[in-house]
């Protein structure tokens, strides 16, 4: 299992990448298991009410969130690209500058 981070605007966003022979969540919309890596990770967006208050940059925000969208890769090298696209376009999306977002992808814990 691999964890990319992403820091921005005094927040930060978690997803996960399962590994082969790691299983993946199973829920609608799950990834075919087939795929040697999957990326998991919550979308959000902001809104004007409702959602849920975030504190970015030191002012409070509302966000709404998509149900995960699950993605198969061949390799660990498109899994992680793809992490770190994800990642930074979350940001984008809540007024962050990508180019200010840090991104650290690292091995979980073994459980």
């Amino acid at each position: 299992m691999i964890l990319v981070r992403g820091s921005g605007g005094g927040t930060d966003l978690t997803g996960t990448v399962f590994e082969r022979g790691e299983e993946p969540p199973a829920y609608k919309g799950a990834p075919n298991e087939d795929a040697p890596y999957v990326w998991v990770c919550d979308s959000f967006y902001e809104v004007e009410s409702g959602g849920s208050p975030l504190v970015v940059d030191g002012e409070e925000i509302r966000v709404a969130f998509e149900e995960p969208m699950p993605r198969g890769f061949d390799t660990r090298e498109q899994a992680v690209a793809a992490a770190r696209e994800h990642v930074r376009t979350q940001f984008a999306r809540i007024g962050v500058d990508p180019a200010d977002v840090e991104v650290e992808v690292s091995a979980a814990d073994p459980v």
